[in-house]
C-alpha cells in the first residue's frame, strides 16, 4: 500500500490525478472558449441584444458578417446571478465540478429550473478568476417570448455578457451549435488521419522502392565484386606470367641459344668455310673451323657488329688440303643472340 504521507505534488499538482490532468486539457483544447481549434472549427452565432444583431465564434466577435443557422440571445443584468471565483491554476481540472458545487450551493431557484453557465475571464501564474452565471430558465423563457416571440426553449441559445466575455448559458439551444462542432472535429480528425495513412502508404512505397533499388544494388555490387576477383586473378596471372617471361630473358640474355650463333656463322661463313668445334658458355664462344682463306673469314667475322672481343689464334695450315685452320675466342654482343 502506498504511505498516506508520501508526497505525490510536483509542481503543485497531484500526480495521483494525473489522468484527469490529462482530460481536462483534451477538454480545455476542444472546448475551451481560446481553444484554436474551436476558433477555427465552431460555428458562427448571430447575437441578438437590445442594440441588435451580432456575429460571434468561440465566444469572440467574429471579423466578417454571415448568416448563421445558430442564433443567441443576450439576457439582461436583472435576469442573471454572477458569481465571480478564485480557482488555483492546480485545480483547473476539477474547475466544472466545482462550479457545478457552487451552483448548488448558491442558486436561489428550484433545481429544476437552475440553468447556469461558466468561464475563464482571467488568469495568472498561480489562480484563475471564473465567472460563473445562474438563471432561472421559466425567468428566461418568460423574457424570449415577451420580447423575441420565442417559445421554443431549444431554438435559440442564451448568453450571458460578464465584463465583455460571452458567457454560455448551458441547457438552451446550444446543442445544434455543439452537433456541428462535433462533426467538424470528426471530420477534420478524419482529414488528418487520412493524410497520416496516405503519408505512411507514400513512406512505405517510397521504403519498398529504395529497397528495390538497395537490392539492385546489392546485386550489383556482388557481381562487381565477383569480375573483380576474376579480373584480379587474371591480374596475378598475368603478373606471374610476366615474372616468367623475365625470368625467362634473363636466363636467354645470360645464356644466348647456341642453335641461334650456329645459324648466324653457318649465314656469315658461307659454303666456303666449316666449322669443326663451336662451344659456347653464356655469351663466350670458342670456335674452330677450316678455310680455304682463313685469315678473310676471321676478318669477316671481327666486322660482325654481333660479335665482340673477338680474339684470333694462329692460322695453321693443312698440308696439302688447300685448307687454313683458323680458331677464334669471342663474346656476343648484348648477351643477346639474333
Amino acid at each position: 500500500m502506498l504511505d498516506k504521507g508520501q508526497n505525490w505534488e510536483l509542481f503543485g499538482y497531484d500526480m495521483r490525478h494525473l489522468g484527469r490532468y490529462w482530460l481536462a486539457a483534451w477538454r480545455d483544447l476542444l472546448w475551451a472558449h481560446d481553444s484554436p481549434l474551436r476558433r477555427r472549427l465552431d460555428e458562427v452565432v448571430t447575437l441578438q441584444g437590445p442594440d441588435g444583431s451580432r456575429c460571434y465564434q468561440a465566444g469572440s466577435p467574429s471579423p466578417v458578417a454571415t448568416t448563421s443557422d445558430c442564433q443567441a440571445v443576450l439576457l439582461p443584468d436583472e435576469l442573471v446571478l454572477c458569481k465571480k471565483l478564485r480557482v488555483p491554476v492546480a485545480a483547473e481540472a476539477e474547475l466544472g465540478s466545482m462550479v457545478e458545487l457552487e451552483v448548488r450551493a448558491s442558486s436561489p431557484f428550484a433545481a429544476r429550473d437552475t440553468r447556469w453557465g461558466w468561464s475563464v475571464v482571467a488568469r495568472d501564474e498561480s489562480q484563475l478568476q471564473v465567472a460563473v452565471v445562474i438563471v432561472s430558465a421559466s425567468g428566461a423563457m418568460a423574457y424570449l417570448g415577451r420580447e423575441y416571440n420565442i417559445h421554443d426553449i431549444h431554438s435559440h441559445e442564451v448568453w450571458v455578457d460578464v465584463d465583455a466575455v460571452m458567457v454560455e448559458v448551458q441547457g438552451f439551444g446550444e446543442g445544434l451549435r455543439r452537433q456541428r462542432y462535433r462533426r467538424r472535429l470528426l471530420h477534420s480528425a478524419g482529414m488528418v488521419a487520412l493524410s497520416a495513412a496516405l503519408l505512411l502508404v507514400a513512406i512505405g512505397i517510397s521504403a519498398a522502392f529504395k529497397g528495390a533499388q538497395l537490392r539492385q544494388l546489392e546485386t550489383l555490387s556482388a557481381a562487381t565484386v565477383r569480375a573483380a576477383e576474376a579480373a584480379s586473378g587474371y591480374k596475378s596471372l598475368l603478373a606471374e606470367a610476366n615474372n616468367t617471361i623475365t625470368a625467362a630473358n634473363e636466363v636467354m640474355a645470360r645464356y644466348p641459344s647456341p642453335h641461334a650463333e650456329i645459324a648466324r656463322l653457318s649465314r656469315l661463313l658461307g659454303d666456303d668455310a666449316s666449322i669443326t668445334s663451336f662451344a659456347m658458355a653464356g655469351a663466350d664462344i670458342r670456335l674452330r673451323g677450316r678455310a680455304a682463306d682463313a685469315a678473310k673469314v676471321m676478318e669477316q667475322l671481327t666486322n660482325e657488329p654481333a660479335y665482340l672481343d673477338m680474339t684470333p689464334q694462329a692460322i695453321v695450315k693443312l698440308g696439302d688440303t688447300g685448307q687454313e685452320q683458323f680458331s677464334l675466342n669471342f663474346q656476343v654482343a648484348g648477351g643477346q643472340a639474333q
